[in-house]
């Protein structure tokens, strides 16, 4: 279970960043960034450590639907894109300083042991959501498991900031549904074009997603439900990493409209993870700005970006940085002699 945090430090952090030398709350959302922080960490002198990224690849079922323009390979070929180090994760994560591995919770492809990725594969592929249930509950049991085994194992003891991305094609059918199951709005307020399809494949995804959604109703009674009857591989491991993540008192990076589905469904199974999430951007996939305010959460950036892999963690990563540093090097009225209102 994650701890509700101790508010009692809240008002000496706020003290704290209100009598910085600036006007009040001119700094805008960087000072909510490091009050979080600091509250997460229980300090007035926050530090962010040793910042780690999972990007976690799985095959989807629904894929075979014929909702997304790339065919189901080109997963295993990302995953393969991801250890050449030619992806857009992999160039954020090395500009800031960021550790990032690669886990195959479930890619339809048999991959060399001796490839260097965390081998956790569940199964090749979720079942197509639109017929059958996606996820048993042997497979959901292993993406617990393998979850606890990320953050317990692949993760270095002083970490305390830790992001999720994904790979899987068609995991924007199981992101929209899960909305859409979650939230309880209709799924075409829920699709978007996911890889860039036209108006002709947009209304198709929309009929797919909807009956698959339809026929996963009835057997929805509580939050894990939600992950198997229309969720993937990936996104049931990010929901349960992202759990055991704040259970070790870390801070939580949320990506985009995958990851933040994944986070629909774990903080529904333990609410009070929201107090230890930052929710990095707003994907320009339709739908995840409705999934932040239905979370009451604001982004940190808003630059059009829907490209998933956890991009939106390792480019807003350096902004949580500036917020930190501003807390802990910027001056005081009090030290620096300044005349304060």
């Amino acid at each position: 279970m994650i701890k509700a945090l101790d508010n009692s430090l809240s008002e000496a952090i706020w003290n704290k960043i209100n009598f910085k030398t600036k006007p009040l709350g001119s700094l805008g959302l960087l000072e909510h960034i490091a009050h979080k922080v600091a509250l997460v960490q229980q300090t007035l002198e926050p530090t962010l450590l040793n910042p780690h990224l999972f990007v976690i690849a799985a095959d989807h079922g629904i894929a075979l639907e014929g909702v997304s323009d790339f065919p189901q390979e080109v997963t295993y070929q990302m995953v393969m894109n991801f250890v050449g180090g030619g992806a857009a994760i992999n160039a954020f994560s090395k500009q800031h300083g960021i550790k990032l591995q690669v886990v195959d919770a479930g890619v339809n492809y048999p991959f060399e042991t001796a490839l260097p990725i965390i081998h956790g594969k569940i199964g090749l592929g979720t079942k197509s959501f639109l017929k059958e249930q996606a996820i048993s509950e042997k497979e959901l049991t292993a993406a617990q498991e393998l979850s606890k085994t990320l953050i317990s194992k692949y993760v270095q003891s002083d970490c305390n900031i830790i992001g999720f991305g994904e790979m899987g094609i068609a995991n924007t059918s199981s992101a929209a549904a899960m909305m859409s199951l979650v939230c309880l709005i209709p799924v075409s307020d829920c699709v978007g074009r996911g890889t860039g399809i036209n108006d002709e494949k947009l209304h198709h995804k929309i009929r797919v997603i909807a009956e698959g959604a339809e026929r996963a109703k009835p057997f929805i009674q509580n939050p894990a439900d939600v992950l198997l009857q229309v969720g993937g591989f990936e996104i049931a491991v990010i929901c349960y990493a992202m759990i055991e993540a704040a259970k070790r008192n870390m801070i939580v990076l949320v990506d985009g409209f995958i990851a933040t589905a994944a986070f629909l469904v774990a903080q529904s199974i333990e609410p009070n993870l929201i107090d230890y999430a930052l929710f990095c951007h707003q994907s320009n996939e339709k739908a995840h700005e409705q999934m932040l305010d239905y979370l009451k959460q604001k982004p940190i950036l808003n630059l059009g970006m829907r490209l998933g892999e956890g991009t939106g963690c390792a480019v807003a990563y350096p902004i949580i940085k500036s917020a930190v540093h501003f807390l802990n090097e910027m001056a005081s009225f009090e030290t620096a002699g300044v005349s304060n209102n």
